[in-house]
């Protein structure tokens, strides 16, 4: 069955500071109609602008995600996003009337409570999801940060952290399903390293923090002047480092509690994806950088599929029409037969299958040693399936011929080899008038488009 798309039922509000301006903020969260998507508005600014949560729309990951379209920012996305994308939720609409949402205790936890509260509803739409059928990686190479998708049943994320610190180790994390998010990964708080907040506090970049909303571990000696700085930045009277080297007022939830945030930001990162995923990922030390490069490169591949609008069928299930059906229909035989099954027949569309093999009999000559499918025969393999499209018409097919009577806009993308499975889509232009068809034809494999073209065809009865 196909799952529906989600929202909220009512809109509600939440309020904090943000970690870096330390301004308050105000955040509203509404619901949104079907394909709508998430995206940020600031209400603060002229004319509400918005900004669809896209992997096209990051501009640098310092310290956080942050969006910008038309001169217009969004800091630190990822934790609220990471929020709706836990609770199965596709249509949000985000109002702050400042350029980050408040930072709570740095984690999902106060976001994926506002949500629940109100409630969330079931649209009349179904869900996009991409499901993973080859490995996709992306690698930075300066870094050494990894992240790799694989086919999976369902979205599932594992994360390897490793900084090379004494104090935080080596740690790894796993989210079997999307459904433990709340429990297993959403009161995961952020952290920083000593050394990370001192740069910040010299150049003035975080001002909403405290020892509530960030674990910090203690990577190097706390020195008094340190000291006096996290007491004032933090409005603390007394500061003092933990023996599992975080500094105190703060208890960890996890032993692996980075690991687990590392696995929260990878989630809220790449719901800029803008697409429900259906694979397992594997980040290995996963960063606001390498996840959206990812995130990028993977909108661009589901952008691509979409474009060559690439079918999915089930070659497990029994055809349609075997091989003896298809010879009572048509009156090919090979070696000029070109379709193994039919798929789907209606009146206006048909799919068909052929497995290539290198016993065909046109790689012989065509080419010695590097065998390749005559494009004129990966067209008349899809006119084959038009001709059964149009054979279905009539009651006695066996007593009718198919006639080419036109090819248009014909174009070969990839090449066709032994070992391919080709599916190819006739789907009709016009309705069938006087036994004359005209289609567009698709033939694909390996996920790919590798040839179409516009045909026009003609049955006969035989003399």
């Amino acid at each position: 069955m196909s799952k529906k798309q989600k929202t909220i039922q009512k809109e509600i509000c939440l309020s904090g500071v943000g970690l870096h301006t330390g301004n308050t903020v105000k955040m509203t969260i509404k619901p949104a109609p079907v394909n709508h998507g998430f995206a940020f508005s600031r209400v603060d600014l002229e004319g509400s602008p918005t900004i669809e949560a896209r992997a096209e729309y990051v501009t640098n990951t310092q310290r956080g995600t942050n969006l910008e379209k038309n001169g217009v920012q969004i800091q630190t996305s990822e934790h609220v996003l990471a929020a709706a994308v836990g609770l199965d939720i596709d249509n949000l609409l985000i109002e702050i009337d400042a350029s980050e949402p408040p930072i709570m205790d740095g984690s999902s936890k106060f976001f994926v409570a506002a949500l629940e509260e109100v409630g969330i509803i079931e649209q009349d739409a179904d869900i996009e999801e991409y499901v993973v059928k080859e490995i996709i990686s992306f690698k930075d190479e300066a870094t050494g940060s990894e992240i790799i998708l694989m086919p999976s049943e369902q979205y599932q994320i594992t994360t390897m952290v490793d900084f090379g610190t004494k104090v935080l180790g080596t740690q790894n994390a796993t989210l079997e399903k999307m459904s433990n998010f709340k429990a297993e990964i959403a009161d995961a708080r952020t952290f920083s390293f000593l050394h990370e907040i001192e740069m910040l506090l010299e150049n003035d970049l975080i001002k909403g923090g405290d020892l509530n909303n960030a674990i910090v571990y203690v990577d190097k000696e706390l020195s008094n002047s340190t000291m006096q700085k996290l007491k004032k930045a933090f409005n603390k009277d007394n500061i003092a480092v933990k023996s599992n080297g975080i500094l105190d007022n703060l208890t960890l939830h996890w032993a692996n509690e980075a690991a687990r945030h590392k696995l929260l930001d990878v989630i809220g990162d790449l719901a800029l994806v803008g697409t429900r995923i259906r694979g397992k990922i594997i980040a290995n030390k996963p960063g606001h950088g390498v996840n959206t490069n990812f995130a990028k490169k993977l909108a661009k591949i589901i952008k691509a599929e979409k474009r060559n609008n690439v079918p999915s069928y089930d070659l497990n299930l029994p055809p349609l029409l075997d091989i003896h059906q298809i010879m009572e229909i048509l009156p090919h035989r090979p070696p000029f037969l070109l379709i193994d099954r039919i798929i789907e027949l209606s009146e206006t569309h048909v799919v068909g299958m052929k497995n290539v093999t290198m016993n065909e009999n046109f790689f012989v000559g065509h080419f010695p040693g590097s065998p390749v499918m005559p494009g004129v025969l990966q067209v008349e393999a899809m006119a084959q399936c038009g001709g059964v499209l149009v054979l279905n018409t009539v009651s006695d097919p066996e007593n009718y011929l198919t006639y080419f009577m036109k090819m248009d806009n014909v174009k070969f993308k990839q090449k066709v080899l032994p070992g391919d499975t080709v599916i190819f889509k006739c789907e009709l232009i016009s309705p069938i008038r006087r036994g004359i068809c005209h289609m567009q034809a698709y033939a694909y494999a390996n996920g790919k488009l590798v040839a179409e073209a516009e045909l026009m065809a003609q049955i006969a009865r035989k003399k």
